[in-house]
């Protein structure tokens, strides 16, 4: 049975997988437990978040629509960090035991009237959750990006190894001393990383809780940025583009053609 309120969230369960969602904060995933263990940092602005209508660092705040420049508020140092819709409330559209769908209406300081869905199903044997978000425009076209930004706890259990990260790209952004693309493709380089990374058949990165649990991120999407330099937490982040997209690889949002992306979280245990 689903259960919502203010204080703890929407709660969706299948099997041993039970799965909370804060529709007040962002419409973030606030807590993904299996087998009782939480695999998401806890915390008002982690679990994973919802990022749109860009991704990751758009430099200095600044995109182009056509001929005209916007000016977004830079607040990660000198740029514009995650979109806008992390911080909103979002309004359930329906909801069930296994699944939910919850959606965002963009607005200033997105220059663009539009929408943002978001769609999450757990399969009914409990091993898996996939999520899905659409962009659509109430007007005007306009570049936009979408993904998601897990933070997946470093140990599982207490006294367990930390998470080990397994994926194979064909390429990674290299980044500048401005911490954006600087447009060239190198070879893969060891981590730690704040990085994206190319993958031309989509994304599929596996973390491991050696001798606990293996989750694999899947996705459709060629872009991933994994970031791992924190001590508790490992991000695998499927986006739509990458950072700065907006500018270097824009995806136009149309009144016919809305931007979607999905990715597919699956989990199996390893005791």
């Amino acid at each position: 049975m689903t259960t919502h309120d203010t204080e703890r969230g929407l709660r969706l369960s299948a099997a041993d997988a039970e799965l909370v969602l804060r529709p007040d904060q962002g419409g973030r995933i606030a807590s993904l437990r299996v087998g009782g263990a939480e695999l998401l940092r806890q915390g008002a602005r982690l679990g994973s978040f919802v990022m749109a209508p860009w991704c990751g660092r758009t430099g200095f705040g600044l995109f182009r629509n056509g001929d005209t420049i916007h000016q977004l508020p830079a607040d990660a140092g000198p740029h514009a960090l995650h979109g806008t819709v992390r911080d909103r409330r979002w309004r359930i559209a329906r909801a069930d035991a296994t699944g939910a769908a919850l959606f965002c209406d963009l607005t200033d300081p997105w220059p663009y009237p539009g929408r943002v869905t978001q769609t999450v199903q757990l399969a009914e044997d409990g091993a898996s959750v996939t999520l899905m978000l659409g962009v659509e425009t109430y007007g005007a076209s306009f570049p936009a990006q979408a993904g998601w930004h897990p933070w997946f706890t470093r140990v599982l259990t207490p006294g367990g190894r930390g998470a080990e990260l397994s994926f194979a790209a064909d390429w990674q952004e290299e980044r500048g001393e401005d911490h954006l693309p600087t447009g060239r493709r190198v070879a893969p380089l060891p981590g730690p990383w704040d990085d994206c990374f190319g993958m031309a058949d989509g994304v599929a990165v596996t973390l491991t809780w050696p001798g606990e649990l293996e989750l694999t991120v899947t996705s459709r999407s060629p872009w991933v940025v994994i970031y791992d330099e924190t001590a508790d937490a490992v991000c695998v982040e499927p986006q739509s583009g990458p950072p700065n997209g907006l500018n270097t690889h824009p995806r136009l949002v149309t009144p016919l053609e809305p931007l979607e992306i999905s990715t597919t979280w699956a989990w199996r245990r390893l005791s």
